[in-house]
C-alpha cells in the first residue's frame, strides 16, 4: 500500500468521523427535545389558546401566525426570485453589471437576519407605514429569502442543457416559448426545492420578525395582515429566556420546539418529495 492510498483511506475515515459526529449530535438534540416535548403534545395543546400569561393553554395563535407570515413570504419571494433568476440566466448579457448583480445576491445571502429585521422596520413599518404587523414581518422575511430563491433557481436553470433551448429556437419558437416549454419543466423541480428550503429557514427565524410585528402574548387569532401576531420561533424564545416563570413553562417550551421542528421538517420533506415526483415525470 503506497502513500497515496494511505492518504485516501485516512481522508475517507476522517470524513466518516466528521459525518458521524454531526449525525450523533443531531440525534441527541432531537432525542432531548422529543423526550421532553412529547409529554405535552396533544390536540388541546395545538388547537387551544394560551392562558394565564402563557403558563397554561396551547399554541394555536403561534401556529396560525407562523403560517400566515410564511405564506406572505412565499407570495413575495417565489415570483420575484424565480423571475429574477430567469432574467439573469436566460436574458441578461454576461457583462460587468450582470456579474455585479450576481455577486450582490450572493453577498445578501450571508447577511445576518437581524440586519433584515432592522431594514424591515425602516422600510415597511416606518416609511411604508404598514406598522408592526403580519404584512411587515412577511415582507421582511420575503426579502431575506429572496437571495436564496434567486440562487437556487438560477443554479437549476444552469443545469438544463443548452441543446434544449437551441432545439426549440431552431424550430422557430420564440425565446420565451423555448424557456416556457423546454427549460422550465426540467428546472422547476430544483427551483421549487431551493425555494421551499428557503421558506423553511424563514419559518424558523426570530430576528427579522422581532421588530416588525411579532408579539409576546396575543390569546386570539389575527384578524388581518395588519394585525400583530404570535409566532412559533419567538414564542419559543420568550418561553425559554424571557418568561418570568421559566421553570413552570419549560414543558410548554419543549412542546413548542418540537412542533416547530415538525413544521420545518415537513417543509423540507415536501421539497424532497416534490423534487422526486418532478424528476419521475421528466423521466417518463
Amino acid at each position: 500500500m503506497n502513500t497515496r492510498q494511505l492518504k485516501q483511506i485516512f481522508g475517507f475515515n476522517l470524513l466518516r468521523i466528521c459525518a458521524g459526529i454531526i449525525f450523533l449530535s443531531i440525534i441527541l438534540i432531537l432525542y432531548d427535545i422529543a423526550s421532553k416535548g412529547l409529554n405535552i403534545i396533544s390536540w388541546e395543546f395545538i388547537f387551544s389558546m394560551p392562558k394565564k400569561g402563557m403558563t397554561e393553554g396551547g399554541i394555536f395563535p403561534a401556529i396560525v401566525g407562523t403560517v400566515m407570515v410564511t405564506s406572505i413570504t412565499a407570495i413575495v419571494s417565489i415570483p420575484l426570485g424565480m423571475g429574477c433568476a430567469i432574467y439573469l440566466n436566460e436574458y441578461a448579457k454576461n457583462g460587468k453589471l450582470t456579474r455585479l448583480i450576481r455577486l450582490s445576491i450572493r453577498n445578501l445571502s450571508g447577511v445576518p437576519s437581524i440586519v433584515y429585521g432592522l431594514f424591515g422596520v425602516v422600510l415597511f413599518v416606518q416609511l411604508m407605514n404598514f406598522g408592526t404587523s403580519i404584512l411587515s414581518a412577511g415582507l421582511t422575511l420575503g426579502l431575506m429569502t429572496l437571495p436564496w430563491t434567486v440562487t437556487a433557481s438560477e443554479e437549476a436553470l444552469k443545469n438544463v442543457p443548452k441543446s434544449y433551448r437551441e432545439g426549440s429556437l431552431a424550430l422557430g419558437a420564440t425565446k420565451w416559448q423555448a424557456i416556457r416549454t423546454n427549460v422550465l419543466p426540467y428546472a422547476v423541480g430544483g427551483m421549487l426545492t431551493g425555494t421551499i428550503l428557503g421558506l423553511a429557514r424563514a419559518a424558523g427565524e426570530t430576528a427579522p420578525i422581532l421588530f416588525t410585528g411579532v408579539a409576546f402574548y396575543i390569546p386570539f387569532i389575527p384578524k388581518s395582515v395588519s394585525s400583530q401576531f404570535m409566532a412559533l420561533p419567538y414564542h419559543l424564545y420568550v418561553m425559554s429566556t424571557q418568561h418570568p416563570a421559566i421553570e413552570q413553562v419549560k414543558p410548554i417550551a419543549y412542546g413548542t420546539a418540537l412542533v416547530l421542528i415538525i413544521v420545518v421538517f415537513a417543509m423540507n420533506l415536501s421539497a424532497i418529495i416534490l423534487r422526486y415526483k418532478l424528476r419521475k415525470l421528466k423521466e417518463e
